[in-house]
């Protein structure tokens, strides 16, 4: 080794010894120096793209992320703070823990009938992600009307269950006539009590104490509408109102329990089934 050792007009020579500067995140409270100013205060804030320092002396100055900076006697580059990822759920909407990715399952041979399009869209809501994960598959009823022949088409049998849920299930009406015709062990039909499925939705959700009574006669979607202070002139009014309104329930306990209870008993009907086998 001679004095000279280093061939000063190597390309580079000037930062050989030269501390590099690492990524830092702002925090409260961090104190930073600017080496070029000799500015030397705590962050107190920052926001478009630039940190805010303050003094000892209670002076403020703002300076734009990036390098240059010093922290504990060592270069930084200042960053905004990185963002941390929000926890993934633990629970889905209908309350169930959430199932771990696993493939495509194949469907099963029992099934679910929902009357009433607005009934399955809250079905679907709420208790989708469980029926994909236990390959049970929801079909439309258009009206209990039309239950007996679904009944007799579809041919219940062990292995294949048939659980339907329907409207306004109440003693003495022609729905529960109609479900007594088709009750059975490999059938299984339930319901709720309310008029319509939008009063299955707690009222709260739509800002209301209580869902008002609406006049025999009247349409009851119309008459919920007006009550939430929205049109409803015609269909494509109410349909607007329902989408509203499911867009404000988020999980099972957005609903009058008596709707959860009745599901919940129509995907063990139809699940359990098999495991006996």
């Amino acid at each position: 080794m001679t004095r000279y050792s280093r061939d000063v007009l190597a390309p580079g020579w000037q930062q050989a010894n030269r501390k590099v500067s690492v990524e830092k995140p702002v925090e409260l409270g961090l104190v930073v120096e600017d080496p070029t100013s000799g500015f030397v205060g705590a962050v107190v804030r920052w926001e478009n793209g630039l940190v805010v320092l303050e003094d000892r002396k209670g002076a403020r100055r703002s300076f734009p992320f990036g390098p240059g900076f010093w922290v504990d006697g060592e270069p930084v580059a200042l960053t905004p703070p990185r963002r941390s990822r929000p926890a993934a759920p633990t629970h889905n909407a209908s309350g169930s823990r959430v199932a771990a990715a696993a493939p495509a399952k194949v469907a099963r041979a029992s099934r679910i009938y929902v009357e009433g399009r607005h009934d399955a869209e809250l079905v679907e809501r709420i208790w989708g992600d469980d029926l994909r994960v236990e390959g049970v598959v929801v079909e439309y009823l258009g009206g209990i009307d039309d239950l007996p022949a679904i009944v007799a088409e579809f041919r219940p049998a062990p292995g294949r269950r048939l659980g339907v849920l329907v409207d306004h299930l109440v003693a003495g009406t022609k729905e529960t006539r109609i479900v007594q015709q088709v009750q059975g062990e490999h059938v299984l039909v339930t319901g709720h009590p309310f008029i319509d499925i939008w009063a299955a939705i707690r009222p709260q959700q739509a800002g209301l104490e209580s869902w008002p009574e609406v006049p025999r006669g009247q349409d009851y979607k119309a008459g919920l509408s007006r009550a939430l202070g929205r049109p409803a002139r015609s269909q494509a009014d109410i349909a607007a109102t329902w989408q509203w309104l499911l867009g404000r329930v988020r999980s099972w306990r957005d609903l009058d329990p008596a709707l959860p209870r009745e599901v919940e008993r129509l995907i063990d009907f139809v699940t359990t089934d098999e495991l006996e086998q």
